[in-house]
């Protein structure tokens, strides 16, 4: 497992960097700075330690620049209940007050491991019928309209493009047309644009050859090599460079890719499927967008609405959402007040599902009762976003 630290007490990075590296399964990268983090830290990092009070760019600031990818844990030795709570709507979900003893933190990091939740999770019912392995809890036309879109689209090899409010599930929608798709049975590979540090993004989506710079010992495969056979769900895809959409748009037509710093040409066979939250024909307009490349990636449109547009299905998700979280945490029986189901029918989902689990997870997990009450929501807190 690689750990990123990101701490600006010199004594406690260089601690934490020893306690943890004793450790076999853990992987250690330290930043003196949160900016240094922003510029470097890449998609092979799976957990994030990282104090809230530095200079330059706060704890809480990083978190949100990292915008949910990345799980998340806060070390503080000013704790207060204000940054506990911010940090927890961002979605951080263990919170560690200086000094503590770095067994917690094994403890709350291997916990990580066990029951991190993914804002990708198939929140399905199985239904062998329809040749899937699962399909969405859809009881709204609009969800029911793009998932039969999506649906057909994956009988093909065409290029589909998922539009939507950050938060929808567009991971999901990629996965379902490759689970729907004849290439079910190769990989389904994702990666996040706007994740990656522009430097990393070209080696990273085609891989690289030993010597090509300096850190480069041995040879990479890259993200369409990994998926060739099968599906590679480009995430964010509106804010991929400009310098790269030219190569990436070569690969799509002439099928065939080189590594960074070679020169051999490689066969590729992928399946290509594209997500964005922005406005790409805006970005078009602006020259920050091929359009050559747009209408490449855009055979199949598939809009997917926002949550608030689809409020008969907040509350069957709401009960997926609790019902799981209670078999990772093993918590005892849970269940929503009336106060607490008006409340999460009122709320305008901004964050849309992503922001839903996390609020459901929360609440389960603080309740202090078997009923889930409104204040155990925060959505009140919440008005800001």
């Amino acid at each position: 497992m690689h750990i990123a630290i990101v701490e600006d007490d010199i004594n406690m990075r260089k601690s934490l960097e020893m306690a943890l590296g004793e450790y076999e399964e853990f992987t250690i990268t330290s930043y003196k700075s949160a900016i240094d983090a922003l510029k470097k830290i890449d998609h092979s990092v799976d957990l994030i330690v990282t104090d809230i009070n530095m200079p330059g760019m706060d704890g809480i600031e990083f978190i949100k620049k990292l915008d949910g990818a990345y799980d998340i844990i806060v070390i503080t030795g000013n704790a207060t209940l204000n940054r506990a709570i911010e940090s927890v709507r961002l979605g951080v979900k263990d919170f560690l007050t200086k000094p503590f003893e770095i067994d917690t933190l094994v403890d709350a990091i291997r916990r990580h491991v066990k029951v991190r939740a993914k804002t990708h999770e198939s929140f399905e019912k199985i239904d062998s019928s329809k040749g899937a392995e699962g399909n969405f809890i859809a009881m709204s036309s609009e969800l029911e309209k793009a998932l039969n879109i999506a649906r057909k689209a994956a009988k093909t090899d065409v290029s589909v493009l998922l539009l939507g409010e950050s938060g929808v599930g567009k991971e999901l929608f990629a996965q379902y047309v490759h689970k729907n798709s004849p290439r079910i049975k190769n990989p389904f590979v994702a990666i996040n644009m706007a994740a990656i540090p522009e430097n990393l993004l070209e080696s990273e989506l085609f891989g690289y050859e030993k010597g090509a710079f300096t850190d480069a010992t041995s040879e990479k495969k890259g993200h369409f090599e990994m998926a060739n056979g099968g599906t590679l769900f480009l995430d964010e895809i509106g804010e991929m460079p400009l310098s790269l959409q030219a190569k990436l748009l070569r690969v799509i037509q002439e099928r065939v890719m080189v590594r960074v710093g070679g020169t051999k040409e490689m066969p590729i066979d992928v399946r290509i499927v594209s997500a964005t939250n922005a406005d790409i024909k805006r970005k078009i307009k602006e020259g920050h967008f091929r359009e050559d490349l747009y209408y490449r990636l855009n055979t199949i449109p598939v809009e997917i609405a926002p949550l608030r547009e689809r409020r008969e299905e907040i509350m069957p998700i709401c009960e997926e959402i609790l019902a799981r979280v209670r078999s990772k945490y093993a918590i005892d029986y849970r269940y929503f007040s009336q106060e607490a189901i008006d409340s999460l029918m009122r709320y305008n989902w901004p964050g849309n599902i992503r922001e839903l689990i996390s609020v459901v997870e929360r609440a389960a997990i603080l309740s202090d009762t078997e009923s889930i009450s409104k204040e155990d929501l925060f959505l009140e807190s919440r008005s800001w976003m």
